[in-house]
């Protein structure tokens, strides 16, 4: 089969790999239809984060249809449309129980192999799918393969993102950081009853859909604090969501923020320190809130949204590639070529 696979940094290639098998009982075997590039792929790519095994297969973003089950596998069939979240859960232990999907004892993320070890990921023609009764979900008809690969993390993680900050109607918000999922918290904080949101992004194409969102937006952090700080007599926001990862944002998120404010970080941060230190932290009486989506988890309570209203997300996936073309979607999403937001890779 045809894979996006991992060489060295900045360096993705489309190769031939061996098809994906059932291993376990509890796997099936996904034909891919759509996968993601998320922000997230850019760590490895950039070298960001090292470790990755050479010739893994990268992504954490798909969709498809079932072609092979394992024997212990009892509610999924061959032909099921699925939606995949970017981790496996096993559905039953203290985590799981408690929503927090992302950090089942037994979880692993799609796309990150290291000595040997690990899930191969999505971007290729097939995928094994472990634990699949409980980390997979079923996508009715209704629903379009591009809102299901946006389910699976980046509409599920923007929504989070949202949820964490505990929107209120008259609260004043702000977003640093607008590719898919800041824009995707953007939306999910106005269906939430947010009014006043305030977006902060260098690139031009990603404030227009910001603003289109209802967002007030800015490239600059320092107009957008004094922006905020004006309707807010000085204080500043009462809640900010980040979504970069790199300390510059979350230095900015840090300087919007009010006392007693808080702060939402979805940006994966890899530098080995904070931005701002503990003491600053405890002079603002501080609640900082962050951590890997529960993206199964949210599954589960956007899918009713998504059937019973009226949701846009058609200007998420802005650029789509075959697979052999691959390697180009690395480079425009990667560089933000073409006024890229999102590129998903078709089979």
């Amino acid at each position: 089969m045809k894979a996006a696979c991992f060489q060295t940094i900045q360096d993705v290639r489309v190769l031939d790999v061996p098809d994906a098998e059932i291993v376990a009982p509890q796997d099936v075997v996904v034909r891919v239809q759509m996968a993601g590039l998320c922000g997230s792929d850019l760590h490895a790519f950039f070298g960001r984060e090292s470790g990755l095994d050479v010739g893994t297969v990268m992504g954490h973003e798909f969709v498809g249809v079932v072609v092979a089950v394992g024997a212990d596998v009892k509610s999924l069939c061959v032909d099921d449309r699925v939606c995949a979240p970017f981790t496996t859960n096993c559905g039953r232990c203290f985590y799981c129980d408690r929503g927090v999907t992302a950090r089942c004892v037994a979880g692993q993320l799609f796309g990150w192999r290291q000595a040997g070890e690990g899930l191969h990921g999505g971007q290729s023609e097939f995928v094994r799918v472990p634990l699949a009764d409980s980390t997979l979900m079923r996508i009715p008809d209704a629903i379009q393969w591009e809102t299901a690969l946006l389910l699976g993390d980046n509409l599920s993680t923007g929504f989070f993102a949202a949820d964490m900050i505990g929107i209120t109607s008259d609260g004043v918000y702000a977003v640093v950081g607008c590719g898919t999922v800041g824009l995707l918290a953007i939306q999910s904080a106005m269906q939430l009853g947010a009014h006043r949101v305030f977006a902060i992004d260098p690139d031009a194409s990603r404030r227009a859909i910001a603003e289109e969102l209802g967002a007030t937006v800015f490239a600059d952090p320092v107009q957008a604090s004094a922006a905020i700080k004006d309707v807010t007599d000085g204080r500043g926001a009462d809640g900010v969501m980040e979504l970069v990862g790199l300390p510059a944002a979350q230095q900015t998120a840090y300087e919007l923020i009010r006392p007693g404010g808080t702060m939402s970080v979805i940006g994966c941060h890899c530098t080995p320190n904070f931005a701002f230190s503990p003491a600053q932290a405890y002079d603002k009486n501080l609640t900082y809130r962050t951590g890997r989506c529960p993206a199964r988890h949210y599954m589960s309570k956007l899918l009713p949204r998504l059937l019973s209203e009226s949701i846009d997300l058609s200007w998420c996936i802005t650029h789509r590639f075959p697979i052999g073309q691959a390697e180009k979607a690395y480079d425009v999403f990667a560089n933000r070529k073409d006024g890229c937001i999102k590129a998903a890779i078709t089979f």
